[in-house]
């Protein structure tokens, strides 16, 4: 006979036996919220331009959602900064294109820590009644500190830049990119919950009616908007038409080191000019009212150089309208990205200075830090830009075209001062010979279509390299250039004078929604401590 000793407190019940299976697959329970959020980001990347996937964006903040659902704030802040960096790691690559991974990776590591701010405050009010409403309020003013902070704010990546091609681009002229960018991610939200009652409903337990309506009509809701916004969007003539060309002159080389080249870089857009007026003598192009140059056309200061105001003044002499120049200009000691108005008789007669100049590119903060941590990156910004104080409107041809210079365009205000000071279209001159062939210039080109729709107005978009197009007051791309090629194209557009909800508006959209954001916030943490006090008596 054996006898089985047990040890004293053991219990001589069977205990239950994990299997290294069951514990991986605890440990991988554990993980795929972690790894939905990652993934949701890299979802919503997709979303966005080249591709035309805009309706991605839904189902990334469904499950975003569903991953922030019910948990504390501080689980919240992980999951917000893994669905940031999922989201941001591949949008923003091109911002390496030439200074290697450093610059990339510190710019996605800051932007990334408001997405986490954001997480945090969703999943405290995930917990409300209509949560949806609140979280996507957050999601908004988020944004809304991004564009604003550090360093005068970074917008890319605004989810109205994603919508060019969506249902919800209508919602643009209604409230600008705060109502459309609430929209998309309501609707995310919305389905979230939507789906989250329907499976609770189909288990057995009871879902108010309440709870159930407001996840549809989070989701119903901005579609409704969208379709009933629908008639603010017109390419209608209101002021009769203007016959534009935008010349794309192109670069020597891509990169950074075009910079290089400056003289040859004038040099192509002359060549480029002198063809077009060819083209117009012999009949095969329409004869344009005015010509657009793109910015740092002539990186050589025509002020301060004659050669290089003498290749510009034969360019419009031999077209025969008012060009618009971008141009690089010392003036009263200030270094100045400059648009110039020149004039085929006069010369230069207007001038715009760029407002919202890019930090590390036109201008570079902390710059001993900088030099510290590596001083081949000062030297790539050897002296800072000054900013421009004045809106830029010029009057071409008895036309008033606005000019919102390259990066000017991802912000709301840079835009909207043009149109209220009287802009009948638009023109976005750029420069992105610096990020070769990436996707910074489709993402960029995205946000001029918002804008068109945005305020109503035609936009022209002339860049260096590429893509140059013209866009229509409804985000239509009427025609558009191929990427490191001499080109130009000419067309008549419409001119319009009204103003959207979203022109007269301006911020209060954007108000009205943060103050919503901070109601639900507010409303979120009251509960918690009320809920806690309740617990401690």
């Amino acid at each position: 006979m054996t006898a089985t000793a047990t040890s004293v407190g053991e219990s001589d019940r069977t205990q239950p036996q994990t299997t290294p299976a069951s514990r991986a697959a605890a440990r991988l329970l554990r993980l795929l919220p972690a790894a939905a959020a990652a993934l949701s980001g890299v979802l919503l990347y997709v979303s966005f331009p080249p591709r035309t996937l805009w309706w991605l964006a839904l189902p990334a903040f469904a499950v975003f959602g569903w991953a922030l659902r019910g948990r504390g704030w501080k689980a919240g802040l992980g999951l917000g900064y893994l669905f940031g960096l999922g989201f941001l790691l591949p949008l923003l690559v091109w911002t390496g294109v030439e200074v290697g991974p450093g610059p990339w990776l510190a710019l996605v590591a800051i932007e990334a820590l408001f997405v986490a701010a954001v997480g945090a405050g969703v999943a405290a009010v995930s917990k409300l009644p209509g949560w949806p409403v609140w979280a996507a309020a957050l999601w908004i003013a988020g944004e809304a500190a991004r564009a604003r902070v550090p360093f005068e704010g970074f917008p890319w990546g605004k989810i109205a830049f994603g919508q060019a091609d969506g249902v919800f681009l209508p919602l643009a002229a209604v409230g600008g990119t705060p109502l459309l960018g609430f929209a998309v991610v309501l609707c995310g939200f919305g389905i979230c919950d939507a789906v989250r009652l329907a499976v609770r409903a189909r288990r057995g337990v009871e879902v108010r009616r309440g709870a159930a309506a407001v996840a549809l009509l989070g989701v119903a809701v901005p579609v409704v908007g969208a379709v009933a916004a629908r008639p603010l969007v017109s390419d209608k003539a209101e002021d009769g038409t203007a016959t534009v060309a935008v010349v794309q002159g192109n670069v020597p080389r891509a990169g950074l080191g075009f910079n290089d080249q400056r003289r040859a870089v004038l040099d192509h857009h002359v060549r480029e000019t002198l063809r077009l007026a060819a083209e117009v003598k012999a009949g095969r192009v329409a004869r344009p009212d005015f010509v657009l140059w793109p910015e740092n056309s002539s990186d050589i200061d025509p002020f301060a150089n004659p050669d290089a105001r003498a290749a510009i003044d034969r360019a419009a002499r031999a077209v025969g309208v008012p060009v618009s120049v971008g141009g690089v200009v010392e003036r009263d000691g200030k270094l100045l990205n400059e648009q110039i108005l020149w004039d085929p008789d006069k010369g230069p007669v207007d001038t715009y200075d760029k407002r919202q100049i890019q930090p590390f590119g036109e201008y570079l903060p902390l710059r001993s830090l900088i030099g510290a941590i590596n001083d081949t990156w000062t030297t790539m910004v050897s002296r800072d830009f000054s900013r421009g104080t004045e809106p830029g409107v010029f009057t071409m041809a008895g036309t008033k075209v606005g000019l919102v210079t390259c990066y000017e365009a991802a912000f709301d205000w840079a835009v909207r001062s043009e149109v209220a000071d009287g802009a009948q279209m638009i023109s976005v001159p750029s420069n992105n010979a610096t990020f070769d062939r990436s996707e910074m210039t489709y993402q960029q080109l995205a946000m001029s279509r918002i804008r068109a729709v945005e305020h109503s107005r035609t936009v022209t978009v002339p860049v260096t390299s590429g893509v140059s197009a013209i866009i229509m007051p409804d985000g239509r791309i009427t025609q558009k250039t191929g990427m490191f090629v001499a080109d130009s194209l000419v067309q008549e557009v419409p001119l319009r004078s009204s103003e959207t909800p979203a022109t007269r508006l301006g911020t209060a959209p954007e108000i009205a929604l943060v103050l919503v954001a901070a109601g639900g916030l507010g409303w979120a943490v009251g509960a918690a401590v009320r809920g806690r006090r309740a617990r401690d008596v």
